[in-house]
């Protein structure tokens, strides 16, 4: 790692051009790596980095604090999201261009002056991604995504931009805020069919635009930690947000999933009715086990593995459940600001580094704000 520390550039009246926010919730082993590729990738277009932290029990705020950017956090560790952390660092940003990043990705020279090129060569397009390079090949569930090779990760016009993307500010206020600060997951999703909805496109390019290494628990513990969190009910909750609003079908065609875990759902209906049968108990026995077993021994077959067959049925069901738990969700006003700290900004951090002592500029912005974005 680099341990020389990038320093801001001196104020002029410049514009800022681009925001990277940094979403991110413990993530202490990479955050300098991310914040320094940030930093490096934003350096010659006058821009600014925010990390959008919420409410981190490790090392985290720690670690990033020496860096010259802007620090902001969640006042209430109960309103923990992945679509809160975007739009918590969206309201605090001011580039013409906003990108978003999770805390253990670092950004790849080069991406971000081939996606300023494209968005100034065509108007229409209201964010650009490229290439995400997951580097956890060990993880069952990163293996199963790559296998998938869903279309939006091909070069070209797509319908969401998962991994991250630049996007218009325009394009954002049009489509009236960043991230619904509702979703436990699907939040790009989201932003994508609200965007195209309005006629605006989505692009991504064929260079590499980030690296990602994801959580390396075993599957099963890693379903388990999402049902926690709530990070599986995110499908849910965006039914719920899209239902009667323009972008609705965009939805529903857009995530196939659905059909699946409604299936699921039929499927579950399908046993208790059987269960319930009024015929000679070994024969309802009989019944039931052969239409429980079904989808495994199918998945088995065409996976041609009976662990691999057996993972994605359970996880189907944890889905089916975090689909039935999303819609009930309750939810907050999604236009409403969040309430957030400003922990550190980026010219106090310069102060601080030249002998305002280690918690000077720490210690100045400890401050809630509560109303009106910055």
């Amino acid at each position: 790692m680099n341990s020389r520390i990038p320093q801001p550039q001196p104020a002029g009246p410049a514009p800022c051009r681009v925001s990277i926010v940094v979403k991110a919730l413990n993530e202490e082993k990479s955050i300098r790596r991310t914040i320094e590729s940030c930093l490096k990738a934003v350096s010659e277009f006058g821009g600014e980095v925010i990390l959008a932290d919420s409410c981190s029990t490790d090392r985290t705020v720690e670690l990033a604090a020496p860096y010259p950017i802007r620090i902001v956090q969640l006042v209430r560790a109960e309103e923990r999201s992945c679509g809160a952390g975007p739009q918590l660092g969206y309201q605090h940003s001011t580039g013409d261009y906003v990108y978003i990043i999770d805390g253990d990705m670092q950004m790849v020279d080069g991406f971000l002056d081939c996606a300023l090129n494209l968005l100034a060569q065509h108007p229409e397009v209201a964010g650009v991604g490229g290439r995400v390079i997951e580097l956890n090949n060990e993880s069952m569930e990163y293996r199963e995504r790559g296998l998938r090779a869903a279309p939006h990760l091909s070069p070209g016009e797509v319908d969401r931009l998962d991994g991250g993307g630049l996007y218009r500010r325009r394009a954002i206020e049009e489509a009236g805020f960043f991230s619904d600060r509702n979703l436990h997951s699907y939040e790009e999703f989201d932003l994508a069919v609200r965007l195209r909805s309005r006629g605006w496109k989505l692009w991504r390019l064929p260079v590499d635009a980030v690296t990602h290494f994801g959580h390396d628990a075993p599957p099963y513990s890693l379903l388990m930690r999402r049902w926690r969190t709530g990070y599986i009910c995110g499908h849910g909750e965006l039914l719920r947000a899209a239902f009667g609003q323009p972008h609705w079908r965009l939805v529903w065609r857009g995530l196939r999933e659905l059909r699946l875990y409604v299936a699921v759902l039929a499927w579950w209906a399908a046993l208790l009715a059987i269960a319930l049968l009024p015929i000679p108990v070994p024969v309802r026995a009989a019944i039931f086990t052969t239409v429980m077993l079904a989808p495994v021994a199918a998945m088995s077959w065409r996976k041609r593995s009976l662990s691999r067959g057996v993972y994605s049925v359970v996880s189907w069901c944890f889905n089916a459940a975090g689909l039935v738990r999303g819609v009930v969700h309750s939810r907050r006003p999604v236009r409403a600001t969040i309430a957030s700290r400003v922990i550190r900004e980026p010219l106090d951090t310069f102060k601080t580094d030249r002998g305002a002592g280690p918690d000077g500029g720490m210690q100045r912005n400890r401050q809630v704000q509560k109303n009106g974005n910055k």
